[in-house]
């Protein structure tokens, strides 16, 4: 056997082994699980990370990594992998703001899915059978005395003088879709001596604030599966007019990450399907109100889930 032959016996089976070893490697690679800052992107982050690692996908958590804007950026530069989304988010990604489509649960989901596959290479997976819309809610007691129900009955309070301060993050006091949307439809305008902007884009904040009366904060920003809403006795405002979108929570993955773990979608797709309304306030409540940690909360969910 010549050297050169017997070279090539030993050095090929070396490089096949290292080259299987780099794809094990790469195949390897976690997952990069997160979310945005407020109380349910906690909750919906831990049980994506729970729920795949359940399933045998390696994760790396950054849960609570920021507001809509960075944790979206971080997931098109491939910062992370996947995090909990809302459907009608897509009326501003991709300024689609005048579309009826965001108005219909199944037709907001279908738009945004195919715009973002299209445009980003993301994915988005099964939603979740509840509307997280932005809300404007007051407290109970001011409600009760000049009959707030609806945002009607807020614009007729407001325009006659009433007093109010509300708190919101700058993200729903300066989203065309949010404040300024409502405010338009409804007829009625907040000064800025009338809001409190709290940093990042936590309800717990803004509805811990409505209900200590801080600065006079008398009304708050709030989701409709925010967990606090009955136990602090802030009311809801109802939206006849329509004016948000409907926000379907729903994991929304790279392409790329889907196609490395396929798994993903069938480990989670069970999960958001058991996510109706009421469930998702009540695992919000578990953390905003009763002080629970959103790991546990979302492992004892997952453990209700099995057979």
């Amino acid at each position: 056997m010549s050297l050169l032959s017997a070279c090539k016996r030993l050095w090929l089976p070396l490089l096949l082994g290292a080259t299987l070893g780099l794809g094990q490697a790469l195949a390897a690679e976690p997952v990069v699980v997160s979310s945005k800052i407020d109380t349910e992107g906690a909750v919906l982050g831990q049980l994506i990370a729970q729920a795949l690692e359940r399933g045998g996908v390696p994760v790396t958590e950054r849960i609570q990594l920021g507001g809509t804007s960075i944790v979206r950026s971080a997931l098109i530069a491939g910062e992370i992998d996947i995090y909990p989304e809302y459907t009608g988010n897509g009326a501003f990604f991709f300024d689609r703001g005048d579309s009826p489509v965001w108005k219909d649960a199944a037709k907001a989901y279908a738009t945004v899915k195919q715009l973002d596959l299209e445009q980003n290479q993301l994915v988005w997976l099964q939603p979740a059978d509840a509307n997280n819309t932005w809300a404007m809610s007051v407290r109970g007691d001011l409600a009760r005395a000049h009959q707030l129900a609806t945002l009607d009955d807020l614009a007729r309070y407001l325009n006659a003088g009433g007093e109010f301060k509300f708190a919101a993050s700058a993200e729903f006091v300066e989203s065309p879709s949010a404040l300024p949307a409502f405010q338009q439809a409804y007829g009625f305008e907040l000064k800025p001596e009338q809001l409190v902007i709290l940093s990042g884009g936590n309800t717990a904040a803004t509805l811990r604030a409505a209900a200590l009366q801080t600065n006079g904060v008398n009304g708050a920003m709030t989701y409709g599966t925010d967990g606090g809403l009955s136990a602090l006795d802030l009311q809801v405002l109802e939206d006849t007019r329509g004016v948000q979108p409907v926000y379907q929570p729903a994991p929304l993955v790279r392409a790329a990450t889907l196609q490395a773990y396929p798994a993903i979608e069938s480990l989670l797709a069970p999960v958001f399907a058991a996510l109706d309304l009421p469930v998702l306030q009540r695992l919000n409540a578990e953390v905003a109100v009763n002080g629970a940690d959103p790991r546990q909360v979302a492992a004892s969910f997952l453990d209700s889930l099995q057979p």
